[in-house]
């Protein structure tokens, strides 16, 4: 009977850290989307804002009860990505792209993959998470041709930069609110 009361306090206490997580990444988002963008967003404060994300994310990730090393690899690769940007910050646009997009794309197929493994949903917002990781990869790398002549003619511009804050903004928020369902879930079972 004590260890049947362990393990509820147990999923209990998974569900409030990954609730937490959840929570934390939502507010990372909105640091996103309020970045400065007159003054400029510096590769190495994206950077930070990933490394933070992924380090939260794994530690989410770690407290799951199904599709843990998963998770957990999708904390890894936005934590890798963030501390790319913080080990060798670029002050033009395009460098800071790519690996954006590589981590966008590795991400939701990490997600993509894992929600195959779910159920209900979480199963649902995982591929909600998944999806608008690939959607904002391939809305990058569309435009990307665009903005190439943009930062050919007039250099990086606020408007470019901004935009690129918004889609950290967007990959955060959504999966924050993954995170928030997992956690619903989590305690559901526990309960």
């Amino acid at each position: 009977m004590a260890t049947r009361g362990h393990q509820r306090l147990s999923d209990t206490t998974r569900a409030r850290g990954i609730r937490v997580a959840g929570i934390a990444i939502i507010l990372l988002g909105a640091g996103a989307a309020l970045l400065p963008v007159d003054k400029g967003i510096s590769s190495d404060m994206l950077g930070a804002l990933l490394l933070a994300a992924g380090l939260i994310e794994l530690v989410a990730g770690s407290l799951r009860s199904q599709v843990r090393q998963l998770a957990m690899a999708a904390g890894g690769v936005t934590a890798f990505a963030g501390l790319l940007f913080v080990i060798n910050p670029e002050t033009q646009f395009f460098p800071t792209v790519w690996p954006i997009i590589g981590w966008l794309l590795l991400r939701s197929l990490i997600i993509g993959y894992a929600s195959t493994h779910s159920h209900g949903s979480v199963r649902r917002w995982m591929g909600l998470s998944a999806g608008m990781d690939f959607l904002l990869a391939a809305l990058l790398i569309a435009g990307l041709s665009v903005a190439t002549i943009v930062v050919s003619i007039f250099g990086p511009t606020p408007q470019l930069v901004a935009s690129f804050a918004w889609v950290l903004a967007a990959s955060f928020v959504v999966n924050g609110l993954m995170l928030l369902e997992v956690a619903s879930c989590e305690r559901d079972v526990s309960a």
